[in-house]
């Protein structure tokens, strides 16, 4: 059975590719590997993990895994943010002059990434513009974790409808999709790592898939991974 290590900026990605993503996986016949944290620095040999707001280390710890596992049935991927992206990222500055087209905008720099890894077993994903546009595809799951909170989530749903796909939902500093949550739910902003793999699970990656193109196109890759051997 094929492999995939599966890089995550935050334990909320690493929880939903762990208890959402890799059962599913497997039922197509690709083992996911324990999801980990992305490397944000390394200091005195130890290396720290999460935030992933650091390129370099995230590339090394990449690298250091690629060399570790020549295997061709081995296979790699991530799941980080395009909001709040690291300044030093590959091709961030080319991709400003498409910052009014946010696929395109994150595809060229999704292209950067793998150029500068530079290994074809390499599948990299750059979330848009964060994990919560996933809840965004149906808020009202969030009745499941809020009761008495009707008005709140039909104004998260009011903010979903507004939008064709939920990963148009923009990057600012107090409009990304966690901070719109956050705003109305102010507690889910200490409990993203429980919620957020469970809302995820509730809404179903049929649903997901359909509402949110860009993980639909990655999700599609990943499925065939497993076709690539041989």
């Amino acid at each position: 059975m094929p492999r995939l290590y599966l890089f995550a900026e935050g334990q909320t990605e690493q929880t939903f590719a762990d208890t959402v993503l890799k059962p599913y996986l497997a039922n197509l016949g690709l083992y996911l590997q324990p999801p980990v944290l992305i490397a944000h620095a390394r200091k005195k040999g130890r290396v720290h993990r999460g935030g992933g707001r650091k390129y370099v280390p995230m590339k090394n710890d990449i690298l250091e895994r690629l060399a570790q596992e020549k295997g061709r049935d081995v296979f790699f991927t991530t799941m980080i943010d395009l909001y709040a992206i690291p300044a030093e990222f590959p091709g961030l500055v080319a991709a400003q002059t498409l910052r009014h087209m946010p696929y395109k905008r994150v595809e060229a720099l999704e292209q950067a990434f793998a150029n500068d890894i530079d290994d074809d077993r390499v599948v990299p994903y750059i979330q848009l513009h964060e994990y919560e546009a996933y809840l965004f595809s149906d808020p009202t799951c969030f009745r499941y974790f809020y009761d008495h909170h009707e008005k709140q989530i039909a104004e998260l749903k009011t903010i979903a409808d507004g939008k064709a796909t939920p990963e148009l939902i923009n990057d600012g500093q107090h409009s990304a999709p966690s901070k719109r949550i956050i705003k109305e739910l102010p507690d889910y902003e200490d409990a993203k790592p429980t919620i957020g793999p469970q809302m995820a699970e509730l809404i179903g990656l049929d649903v997901i898939r359909g509402k949110c193109p860009h993980f639909a196109a990655w999700l599609a890759q990943l499925e065939n991974l497993s076709g690539k051997i041989g």
